[in-house]
């Protein structure tokens, strides 16, 4: 029963307690699932007609379980975008964005340093830089639209405020959906969707949303801008 328009070159933000059917939503929209019931169109196009590799070309999703590649920091970042040759002045801006460019430069072979425990000398990443280097992976990638499913989950608040930052520059012109059950990381979201046990219980932009001073009002002020 969720009725919901996602507009073109704007951001988007999904938000409400765990369980409330937001990953799912993402995952729909990408087409991992067929929805049981009802239509998802992009444009007038309905998602189940619409070829799956066209759809997956045109899309970046960072989710919260991430893959972990034992892989070089370059190389890493290159899996963005398997379609083109390597760019590293790219691959450097996209760094820098998410977050992890300096901890790059500090490691022993800077981008070419191996990542992870799996193999001899690799350097292992702390949770919170793994998702930093997942997004750079998806900043790279620089698709026209991009879902990220808690995107700060892992982060402290000065990287997620770093985040928040690079992410609301690099939205400008891209249609973008934010999952989140921190509020206080949507604020500058050009619409809200708030989801309770599946359904949309109430939308708009933050400011609309506080002065109704209903759900999405007592969850922020409750919580202090966290959900669960």
């Amino acid at each position: 029963d969720i009725n919901m328009f996602i507009p073109a070159g704007k951001t988007t933000a999904v938000v409400g307690a765990n369980g409330s059917g937001k990953t799912t939503l993402v995952k729909l929209l990408c087409g991992f699932y067929e929805p049981k019931e009802g239509k998802i169109y992009y444009d007038k196009e309905n998602l189940s007609v619409i070829d799956k590799s066209s759809l997956l070309k045109n899309i970046t999703a960072v989710f919260q379980d991430f893959a972990l590649y034992n892989l070089t920091a370059q190389e890493n970042i290159a899996l963005g975008d398997t379609d083109h040759p390597f760019n590293r002045e790219k691959a450097i801006e996209a760094a820098k964005a998410a977050g992890i460019f300096d901890l790059f430069e500090r490691l022993p072979n800077g981008f070419e340093t191996l990542l992870g425990s799996l193999f001899k000398n690799g350097e292992e990443m702390s949770i919170g830089q793994w998702q930093k280097i997942a997004i750079s992976r998806a900043f790279y990638r620089d698709s026209p639209i991009l879902f990220m499913d808690e995107p700060s989950s892992a982060m402290d608040v000065n990287s997620e405020k770093q985040l928040l930052q690079s992410l609301h520059e690099l939205a400008k012109n891209k249609t973008v959906l934010i999952i989140s059950h921190r509020l206080t990381t949507v604020e500058w979201a050009d619409v809200i969707y708030v989801l309770e046990q599946g359904q949309v219980a109430e939308y708009g932009t933050h400011k609309e949303l506080m002065a109704k001073k209903s759900l999405y009002y007592s969850m922020y002020k409750s919580n202090r801008g966290e959900i669960g």
